[in-house]
């Protein structure tokens, strides 16, 4: 039995073929496809003995389709069908070996005439063919040869065998959230309006071959356009780029890539977190007790100078207590007669060395904290600040924004709005941020297991715990326990 892609954007003809297929004894219609792109992705996954496809289809026409396959599956047969009699396509077609070209409307007589002729074309095809590149074949070359060097010869041979378009390339890692086979295909669509390349994914990120001579700027902003148009908005996302090289020499790519990932993956990681940090600060200053909020502001200024530079640094944390200062004086955010305690860029700037910045910042900080305690509290309606006192009392139960007003002796929507005018945010997401920063504080300073903070915070599924921490301080819960712990601490620990 052989087996039939048809493509077409006509469902009457995709049903028309179909029913006329379905009643022959040799042929079995294997899938149907509307788009180029769709086709192009059926053939590698089916390899169909035969495949009925129109030309104008949506994105790649039927020929460009079939001129990037045709090599890589010389006993697959291809029939052409359109609704005009064109000598310009048909030119275009001779050199693909197109065994038929069909004339729509297609009568039901020449349509079974042309498969009578096709099966002789297959029997005489198979029984004289020689082993062929397989879709395992080029996923074996993707995920392990191109990672080790190969000889010009070599790389001829598989550019060949796999009908590869160009001796030049460039490696692209994309590293997702979530199942990278879910957005990988879209990806490629999308890369391939414009550039031929290939892809795979392994170690759950996306592989992707792009050949051609193309200049890296303009790359890049094509597939930061596409990942930005496919994914959702607050999905993780980053990629790595390696250099545009000669075939043989992929494995240069590849390691470039793989080091460009890593880089933006670690810059990424650290921006998100350092943003985060400040967020929560400014949030629960007047409302956390002082050695919560100096906890937190000594794990972000930490992060802060061991990654950047000390005068970076500087400037970094100088620009967090004009923050803090102008939420509880608001004297650089408008017009305010108070003057500002402290003059944080300036005062900074003589400072030489570490152990010195931190005196001077934990004296500022801890005044800050003072002033902001008195002021903030004072301007707290009771409702609020029983429902706070009830939160961080009950953080650790299932408690929701009903109970909390229960507690307050208001309803939840007038508690709602109190967190929205006084405090900048809303109930879910003040008790998230709680728990995340109760969550960090058991990691760092006890040897409790992942599963035993989720329960321990107020999270009875670990998983969805693993994925709220993340979201919020931009590492999973396992990979921040193996950080903030000693290796000694840590690998027994158990991961979720």
């Amino acid at each position: 039995m052989y087996r039939v892609l048809i493509v077409d954007d006509e469902e009457p003809v995709l049903d028309s073929y179909e029913f006329m297929i379905t009643s022959t004894d040799d042929f079995a219609v294997a899938g149907k496809a509307r788009s180029g792109y769709e086709s192009l992705k059926l053939i590698y996954e089916l390899e169909p003995d035969l495949v009925l496809m129109d030309i104008n289809i949506p994105g790649m026409d039927g020929i460009q389709v079939i001129s990037e396959v045709y090599r890589k599956f010389p006993s697959m047969v291809f029939v052409l069908s359109t609704a005009y009699e064109r000598f310009d396509l048909a030119r275009r077609a001779i050199p693909l070996g197109i065994f038929a070209y069909l004339v729509k409307p297609v009568s039901k007589k020449t349509f079974l005439n042309t498969l009578d002729s096709v099966r002789e074309e297959l029997h005489s095809r198979t029984a004289g063919s020689i082993p062929s590149a397989t879709g395992e074949d080029e996923r074996r070359f993707l995920q392990k040869t191109i990672w080790k060097e190969m000889g010009r010869n070599d790389w001829e041979q598989f550019r060949d065998r796999f009908s590869f378009p160009s001796d030049k390339v460039t490696v692209c890692l994309i590293d997702l959230e979530g199942d990278p086979e879910k957005w990988c295909p879209s990806i490629f669509e999308k890369l391939s309006y414009r550039h031929s390349c290939r892809f795979d994914t392994m170690l759950n990120r996306g592989l992707f071959l792009i050949f051609g001579d193309i200049r890296r700027d303009d790359l890049e902003k094509r597939i930061e356009a596409i990942l930005t148009e496919t994914l959702p908005k607050d999905s993780f996302r980053s990629y790595g780029l390696g250099g545009l090289y000669p075939g043989e020499d992929l494995y240069r790519s590849c390691g470039e890539a793989l080091e460009d990932l890593q880089r933006k993956r670690n810059l990424a990681d650290v921006q998100m977190r350092e943003r985060l940090r400040i967020i929560q600060l400014r949030r629960k200053m007047g409302i956390a007790s002082p050695e919560d909020l100096t906890a937190l502001f000594n794990t972000l200024w930490e992060e802060v100078f061991s990654v950047h530079d000390f005068t970076v640094a500087k400037a970094k944390m100088a620009s967090v207590f004009l923050f803090l200062i102008d939420d509880y004086s608001g004297c650089y955010s408008g017009h305010s007669e108070e003057l500002p305690p402290l003059n944080p860029h300036e005062d900074s700037m003589g400072i030489s060395s570490l152990e010195e910045w931190e005196t001077w910042a934990l004296r500022s900080f801890d005044y800050i904290v003072r002033i902001s305690s008195l002021r903030r509290s004072d301007r707290f309606p009771p409702p609020l600040a029983k429902a706070l006192e009830f939160i961080h009392g009950h953080y650790t139960e299932g408690i929701q924004l009903s109970s909390a007003a229960e507690a307050a002796n208001v309803s939840a929507a007038y508690l709602s709005r109190l967190f929205a005018e006084h405090l900048g945010t809303s109930f879910i997401d003040y008790i998230t941020e709680l728990r995340v920063e109760q969550a960090e504080r058991l990691i760092r300073e006890t040897k409790m297991n992942i599963k035993e903070v989720s329960f321990a915070v107020g999270y009875q599924d670990p998983n969805y715990f693993s994925k709220i921490f993340r979201r919020a301080t931009g590492l999973p819960p396992t990979l921040y326990a193996a950080e903030k712990r000693d290796y000694s601490d840590s690998r027994g620990e158990e991961c979720v």
